[in-house]
């Protein structure tokens, strides 16, 4: 989304003083400067008026060739160097920084300017912005007199570089870069890591590099004056020199390859962690089953039993009264409960939900579709009622196998628990007839219980905790409620409102909107184009021949449902068939293609009315690979055994 500073300093101030920030989230951007190469790189410690002497077992060796090049432009090469190395580019500014030398008097009596700025044959083969920058720096060294006090080298290669800045260091010089704007500043890190201090422009990365090794100014790349007097202030005072030499040399490491990847992975380390809770270990091992939250309710068991034999010996020591009798076994069921709900309690608050854990004890049971191979029912229709003809094709299909209970059963739909719960009642269909049931377009995911008395559903609260990364909450229903009511249609001096909320289907993780008019909606990406531009992201899904709109977590979808359930389970994706229509909601594409197969039913969900509030507004098989082997088309009006065939192709089942 970028990085808004103006966002960030009004989220920082609201944050200070514990004002809601209506689901906008702190920017998450850290600027990492790159690593350089320093391990060639050798300060040089001697200076013009005192030589290293060297010896027999270290000669001093002889200068470099590059050295002489330089020095045949000045009359008194033993002054102090000023060094810029750019090409004579407008941004680079050269003109400014030739001014500022050429009006400070002081400045040019105590040190020389070296401009190297490429390679050149000829002014006149060059560029018409380089050569005329070129003939601008011409002209003022002529207009300044300059003549012995500026170097402007015609060619130097590649491997020249360290050497001049050697040079320029041995000088006791300094290195400036006076661009307009910097985007980063290499050259700033070389020349301090030769020794060198530097005069920087103030606008860009050298902000960042003077801040990390205080080795020099920040100037106005405007401002003529400011620059010759920090260059003045550099080349005057020695102990300043030294100072700022010594803070480069000292704060260099800061722009290593080896401080690159320190502070890279440490700030990835410090990142949320976006795997599930139950997937994390605290020392280091390979995750297991046994660190499944199975584990604590398997202790829960244990503290209930302990519990239970406590208490049948304390009524055995007891009287034997049949009153007492009764009110001892009510008190221990009381107790027992309450053990139950306050170990949910602990086990909920320890993976940072906030919903009350209503549940009991199966819900931390591992669900039978961890050892199965899968059917996934999510073919899309406007009514639930339409999807019991599909289901009881598929139910024929794999009759055998679903007798066996070698395979399990999903249902993904964007309809509520209750409207799910109603079509299986009317349906003559039972809820252990499905594994999991996918609802509110991939917001929840609930399981068929194992004591389906008390409750039929039970509900995965980890999830919730999986997929509420960045959920706006009541922020984001504020502003989906203002964007709905913006929503209308004329009718003479009438006005109707096409898009309402729907409060009584809403949930915590689902806000559910009524669709008057789907052809007078704007499409999926302008409403959330609308969101991003309020800092709150979502996953907005038409659904139900675009009668309805789901808006939920950015991360939930009905597939990233199905990725959810091979995290948590383990589930084999390869033995994992979907069922689809051919069209469906918008999420319908994140159900095609990958390690899963698939089979589309022919004439199933194919009205236009399906079409209008699609992603694309292209063919389905520019983007996905209708022939690819894990995708089978079912003739339209098949039957279960022209599914069964359809599963036999993708060997799911033997026929």
């Amino acid at each position: 989304d970028g990085f808004d500073p103006v966002l960030e300093r009004k989220l920082r101030a609201r944050i200070r003083r514990n004002v809601s920030c209506y689901g906008r989230f702190m920017p998450r951007m850290v600027v990492i400067p790159p690593g350089v190469e320093f391990h060639h790189i050798v300060p040089h410690e001697g200076d013009m008026d005192g030589e290293t002497e060297g010896n027999e077992d270290q000669p001093t060796s002889p200068d470099p060739p590059i050295w002489p090049e330089i020095m045949r432009f000045f009359t008194n090469p033993r002054k102090q160097m000023i060094l810029a190395l750019a090409r004579p580019d407008p941004k680079n500014n050269l003109t400014t920084l030739v001014e500022a030398f050429g009006e400070c008097r002081p400045l040019r009596e105590l040190a020389n300017l070296t401009l190297i700025m490429g390679n050149r044959d000829d002014v006149t083969e060059m560029s018409s912005t380089n050569s005329s920058v070129l003939l601008s720096i011409l002209e003022l060294i002529d207009k300044y007199d300059l003549y012995g006090q500026v170097a402007y080298l015609k060619h130097h290669k590649q491997s020249d570089v360290p050497d001049i800045y050697r040079l320029a260091a041995k000088t006791k010089g300094v290195f400036i870069n006076p661009a307009f704007i910097e985007p980063f500043g290499l050259t700033l890190i070389e020349a301090a890591a030769y020794g060198l201090p530097i005069v920087a422009t103030k606008n860009g990365g050298p902000v960042d590099i003077h801040w990390a090794l205080d080795s020099g100014f920040l100037v106005d790349p405007h401002d003529r004056q400011s620059i010759a007097d920090a260059l003045l202030k550099l080349v005057v005072d020695k102990q300043l020199w030294a100072k700022c030499r010594q803070n480069g040399l000292k704060n260099i490491h800061l722009f290593s390859w080896r401080e690159h990847c320190k502070t890279y992975l440490s700030r990835i380390a410090a990142c949320k962690l976006r795997q599930p809770w139950w997937q994390r270990s605290d020392d280091g091992n390979e995750n297991s089953e046994s660190d499944s939250p199975s584990d604590s309710w398997r202790d829960i068991q244990d503290i209930s039993l302990n519990l239970k034999f406590s208490l049948d010996g304390e009524m055995n020591e007891g009287t034997g009264n049949a009153d007492s009798s009764f009110e001892f076994e009510d008190r221990k069921r009381k107790l027992e409960k309450a053990v139950l709900t306050w170990s949910v309690q602990k086990s909920t608050q320890k993976s940072g939900l906030t919903e009350k854990a209503d549940q009991d004890s199966t819900a931390g049971k591992f669900p039978p579709l961890r050892r199965k191979n899968i059917i996934v029912i999510a073919v899309d229709f406007g009514a639930i009622s339409d999807l019991s003809e599909s289901i009881r094709k598929i139910f024929d299909a794999v009759a055998k196998e679903r007798t066996e209970g070698s395979i399990g059963f999903v249902l993904a739909t964007s309809f509520t628990l209750s409207e799910v719960q109603s079509f299986l009642i009317s349906g003559g269909l039972s809820p252990s007839d499905f594994d999991a049931f996918i609802c509110n377009s991939g917001s929840d995911i609930y399981y068929s219980s194992l004591n389906p008395e008390d409750n039929p559903f039970v509900v995965d609260l980890y999830y919730h905790s999986h997929i509420e990364y960045r959920w706006g909450g009541e922020g984001l229903r504020k502003t989906l409620i203002r964007w709905a009511g913006s929503i209308t249609d004329k009718k003479g001096e009438n006005e109707e409102q096409i898009v309402t909320e729907d409060e009584k289907i809403s949930t915590n993780y689902c806000y559910a909107f009524k669709v008057r008019s789907a052809g007078k909606v704007p499409p999926v990406k302008e409403i959330r184009k609308l969101m991003r531009i309020q800092a709150l992201r979502c996953h907005v899904i038409y659904c139900q021949n675009g009668n309805k709109i789901n808006v939920i977590p950015v991360l939930a979808s009905r597939s990233q449902a199905l990725r959810y359930l091979y995290l948590r389970w383990g589930v084999d994706l390869s033995k994992m068939v979907v069922f689809v229509g051919e069209t469906g909601d918008t999420d319908y594409e994140g159900l095609l293609g990958g390690i899963h197969k698939s089979v589309i039913l022919k004439g199933v969900c194919s009205g236009p009315t399906h079409q209008l509030h699609a992603n694309r507004t292209y063919p389905l098989s520019d983007v996905l690979p209708i022939d690819s082997p894990n995708i089978v088309q079912a003739a339209e009006k098949c039957s279960g055994a022209d599914l069964r065939t359809s599963l036999g192709k993708l060997g799911f089942i033997k026929c």
